[in-house]
């Protein structure tokens, strides 16, 4: 539980987290990424690359801190993102390598002691926020795990069709190897695919809409053909 000291101290970087948040973010991820190169299969690393990442990542903190008196607010934010870690299979023992990491950033990149009054409001901060990401992952896999024709993990499917529907579109219609149904899903919803791609020797993960109605024995995604490794790996 936070104090209200912790509190004011982590109000109190808001300003440095204003001027120096983006530098911040972008430290820690080439920080964790470093240590723990079995992550670059998770992150997008074009976004790493672009600065996308960091930049989020930085509006997502400076975010809590503005708002940590009620932090209620980012509820809608909260869940998206439980959203997007679940269909990236991110479990509770990963908030542990983030947060060890995100406060030896904020450590090294603000020159202040590891065992200052400021890591520690940070660290009870980053805890208070991980058993909440947890605890609601934690639901949103139970009820993968209850739904007919839903996996948890990674499951292998393989190109049955490919329709060029524009000179910048084309669909893919992707079967599942197991042969197994697949799940019912709702109009917005989307799958994450994670292709090997051989200029950075990775599987890189990314996120596209189904474009399919449910109930077929296929899903259905359209690619808009990009600048990116992924879309063009798959033209």
């Amino acid at each position: 539980m936070l104090t209200q000291e912790q509190k004011q101290l982590v109000k109190d970087t808001v300003p440095v987290l204003k001027e120096n948040g983006v530098a911040l973010t972008d430290y820690f991820y080439k920080r964790m990424l470093r240590n723990n190169p079995d992550l670059q299969e998770v992150f997008n690393m074009g976004h790493q690359r672009s600065g996308a990442q960091a930049k989020a990542l930085a509006g997502a903190v400076l975010a809590y801190a503005e708002n940590i008196d009620d932090p209620g607010v980012l509820a809608p934010v909260i869940e998206l993102i439980c959203h997007k870690h679940v269909s990236l299979n991110i479990k509770a023992p990963d908030y542990s390598i983030v947060g060890e990491n995100l406060l030896y950033s904020i450590s090294e990149v603000l020159s202040v002691p590891m065992e200052s009054p400021l890591i520690s409001a940070w660290g009870a901060v980053y805890q208070d926020l991980a058993e909440i990401f947890i605890g609601a992952e934690k639901r949103l896999y139970d009820e993968r795990r209850n739904t007919p024709g839903s996996w948890l993990g990674w499951r292998a499917f393989t190109v049955s069709r490919k329709v060029k529907e524009s000179e910048e579109i084309t669909s893919f219609y992707l079967k599942p190897e197991d042969g197994q149904a697949l799940p019912d899903y709702r109009p917005g919803q989307y799958v994450t695919l994670r292709v090997l791609v051989p200029e950075l020797g990775l599987k890189q993960p990314r996120q596209y809409s189904l474009s399919a109605r449910p109930g077929a024995d296929y899903l259905r995604i359209s690619v808009k053909r990009e600048d990116g490794v992924v879309s063009e790996f798959g033209k």
